[in-house]
Parts: C-alpha cells; sequence; structure tokens
C-alpha cells in the first residue's frame, strides 16, 4: 500500500509505509537524543500522527531544513529502518546507489525523487493554498 503526503487535491506519492517510517525513525533515532519529537515535534508529533495544521507549516520547513543538515553527518549504514526493533534492516539490505552518500539524500520515493524535497514541495504546497499537510495511504 502506498502512502503520501496529501495537500487539499495534491498528491506527493512517498511509496511504502514501512519506508516513510523509517525516514521518521532515522531522524528520532540520531537527532532527537530526548526521544521521539522532541527536537523535531512538528515533523515528528504532529506530521507523522497524520496531520500537520497549516499554522504550524513553517515551523516544520524550519525542522526540515535543520534535518537535511543534521542528516548528511550520517553515512548511509546508519539508517534506521524501525525505531522500534533496531535489528530490522532495510529490504534491498546495503545494496543502495553510489549517489547516496549520507543520510540526508538517502531516501528515494517510488517515484525516484529525494524525500525530503518532495517533504518541502508538500509544505510549500500547504503555504501556498492555506491547507494542512496529511500523511495518506492509497
Amino acid at each position: 500500500m502506498a502512502v503520501g503526503f496529501k495537500v487539499k487535491y495534491y498528491w506527493y506519492q512517498v511509496g511504502h509505509g514501512d519506508f516513510l517510517h523509517s525516514f521518521f525513525s532515522t531522524i528520532s533515532y540520531h537527532l532527537e537524543q530526548n526521544g521521539w519529537g522532541t527536537r523535531y515535534p512538528c515533523l515528528l508529533n504532529e506530521l507523522y500522527n497524520g496531520k500537520l495544521e497549516n499554522k504550524n507549516i513553517d515551523c516544520a520547513i524550519t525542522e526540515l531544513e535543520a534535518v537535511k543538515k543534521n542528516l548528511q553527518n550520517y553515512c548511509p549504514s546508519q539508517v534506521i529502518w524501525d525505531i522500534e526493533d533496531l535489528s530490522k534492516m532495510p529490504p534491498w539490505g546495503d545494496n543502495i546507489s553510489k549517489d547516496i552518500t549520507n543520510l540526508s539524500n538517502y531516501f528515494i520515493t517510488s517515484e525516484g525523487e529525494d524525500l525530503i524535497d518532495l517533504l518541502m514541495k508538500a509544505l510549500e504546497k500547504g503555504l501556498k493554498t492555506n491547507s494542512d499537510v496529511h500523511i495518506e495511504s492509497l
């Protein structure tokens, strides 16, 4: 089942739900020393739970910019597939493109787009259309 970001009637496809969970797990594990959502509450508490209200999009954009910068300090082998079970590995293991150099460019959607860039587009569309951003399944 595919998941993605929905903004009004716009759809930004991510891919499998486990992949999106891995993205948020990686952020929390490496960048939030005090636990899930403590440093990036708009992304990990609000958006991850299904709905980012329009009034908090500016906060989420600021958080996402910091996430992108900070994930550059981690190599691809440090990806977290599931923060609840650290023994789980991505289905592709370590068989990844040579273009992936760190965790800031590790997450590529099923459509071949950088997940951080895709999420930024969805957030910006939310601002432009004065709409909330949702995570939904198809």
